[in-house]
């Protein structure tokens, strides 16, 4: 036990030692005045001093000027919600499984509240329209424009409430007069409470990071004197397209440096520490072609906040004695139990998964059959120790059960959302009823029989970067029973014992051993008949 405990900290120790030179603070972003951050000053447009009644409004106001921008969001994923792939597949939010909230077909009104648009309520959404485009959604610079969780991608044109919570009316008019480049708060509005809350589904990305503390993420560490980017400045936007995607991530940039110049690879941290960015210790530089960055300097997820990792929703639909739906929360106060959703686990600084990663993720469709003997993976990362593009990557791995097509062996695309007597299961809680409807809106083969199959989903980690005194030591790895005791195919120093390997290495140092004192003996003997020679 002795002997363990000083193998795993010394390392460590040593570690810290080495490499505690914090970085050299140098901000991001320079403090600028309004005059300096933009040509234009929006308060002082006519077509912008009105009342507006609605959001297309504003949008129709905004496209007088800024001619071809909705032409230039139309071409974006955040628009489509598909991404092409090579294969042929069309994925996307619009077509792939998930085990959050499963489908976005037949729940549009909820789902789109995160949609850069106005109005997709169901299929006959016009994707062609210009003043459908939600500009305000991405450019406030108020704080003040919230989109209603049911309302197609609205914001609340009057005061509203929703699940006990009040919605304010929007003011459009002074939104559209104050307007920005898109920041933290903009772009975490959907992406830091994506799955339909605060941190429920990436684990690295939640509402802790609109002012972020410098352990937290030390790029995005918003305090005095700390770096304080923002989402675009690593998601360097060009014509409104973003760079980044789950579904076509890079798991290596072979390019290095070459940031602030656009290329196919800007969101990588290549782009600006290169691909060599140890200076200190360059022995840490060998680990950079197998395993990723983020490995070693994301140790942990959810630091602030507890992520959900468990959701089954084959447990929906229990009713207190009443008939009225129940909730019920864990000892951290986290929703353990929702009569609509199923049965909930969450987790605070949790550390991630790894896996071997070549920049592939392979997801199911709802075409796909599935074997419903076993866990099935909705997506998991191609890669392999003996593929030279793969690196060892971290992931946020959610898990659950979710309905399927018990004949046909196929994902089902139940209706959630909706009135009383449409068969929506948030109203109604008849999965049969629910998954019927679903499956016949999206035009879809349903045998009538459904069960329900345990899941896991994959999510490649990137954010909460934590400052290089916190990443991983040596040890974290390079032990028994450590962070990569289940990554197989490679062997590491420290955690695999090869039975050929220690015995060489022992009789190496046994011969060592014997011949530095064999060798000792002889010269003290030696020199001892030299000396008594000498007397004679």
């Amino acid at each position: 036990m002795k002997l363990s405990l000083i193998g795993r900290f010394v390392p460590v120790m040593i570690t810290s030692l080495l490499f505690s030179t914090p970085l050299p603070a140098v901000e991001f972003h320079q403090h600028l005045d309004s005059l300096s951050l933009s040509t234009a000053d929006h308060t002082k447009f006519k077509q912008l001093q009105k009342d507006f009644k609605s959001g297309p409004e504003v949008t129709k106001a905004c496209l007088e000027c800024h001619t071809e921008a909705a032409k230039q969001v139309h071409r974006t994923k955040h628009w489509t919600w598909e991404v092409p792939m090579k294969d042929g597949k069309m994925l996307g939010k619009r077509h792939v499984v998930n085990n959050f909230c499963i489908s976005v077909e037949g729940n549009e009104p909820r789902c789109t509240s995160c949609h850069v648009g106005y109005g997709w309520k169901d299929n006959s959404f016009d994707f062609a329209s210009q003043e459908q485009v939600d500009c305000l959604v991405c450019h406030d610079g108020t704080a003040t424009y919230k989109k209603l969780p049911p309302g197609a991608g609205h914001p609340a044109y009057k005061e509203t409430k929703v699940e006990g919570k009040v919605w304010p009316k929007v003011d459009l008019a002074y939104v559209a007069q104050h307007i920005q480049n898109p920041d933290r708060h903009n772009c975490g509005q959907c992406h830091f409470e994506g799955g339909g809350a605060d941190a429920v589904k990436h684990g690295d990305l939640d509402n802790s990071m609109v002012h972020p503390s410098e352990s937290l993420d030390v790029h995005m560490a918003s305090g005095k004197d700390q770096l304080n980017m923002t989402c675009i400045d690593c998601h360097k936007t060009t014509g409104h397209q973003v760079p980044g995607s789950r579904y076509t991530p890079h798991a290596s940039d072979a390019h290095g440096f070459d940031y602030p110049l656009p290329d196919d690879f800007p969101a990588t941290c290549s782009s600006c520490h290169g691909l060599e960015p140890h200076k200190k210790n360059k022995k840490l530089n060998d680990h950079i072609a197998r395993v990723a960055c983020q490995t070693c300097h994301i140790p942990y997820i959810a630091k602030e906040r507890a992520t959900k990792m468990w959701w089954d929703w084959s447990k929906a639909g229990i009713k207190d004695k009443e008939g009225k739906e129940i909730t019920k929360k864990d000892s951290t106060g986290m929703p353990s139990y929702v009569t609509k959703k199923g049965e909930f686990k969450w987790a605070k600084n949790v550390a991630p998964e790894y896996r071997w990663f070549n920049g592939n993720m392979n997801q199911i469709t709802f075409m796909n059959t599935i074997d419903d003997k076993k866990v099935v993976q909705i997506n998991h990362p191609d890669g392999s120790c003996a593929d030279s593009r793969s690196r060892i990557w971290p992931f946020k791995v959610h898990r659950g059960k979710q309905p399927y097509d018990a004949e046909l062996k196929r994902f089902v695309k139940p209706k959630l959302f909706g009135p009383k007597g449409s068969g929506a299961y948030w109203s109604d809680f008849d999965w049969g009823k629910s998954i019927e409807v679903g499956m016949k809106n999206a035009g879809m083969d349903y045998s009538g029989k459904y069960g329900f199959v345990e899941t896991e989903m994959y999510w490649p980690i990137n954010h909460m970067v934590a400052p290089k005194e916190d990443a991983l030591a040596c040890a974290e790895c390079h032990a028994r029973h450590g962070r990569l005791d289940q990554l197989c195919g490679i062997y590491m120093p420290g955690r695999d014992a090869n039975p050929v390997v220690e015995i060489i290495g022992l009789i190496v140092i046994v011969g060592s051993v014997v011949g530095v004192s064999v060798h000792s003996v002889m010269r003290y003997i030696s020199n001892r008949n030299i000396g008594k020679g000498g007397h004679e």
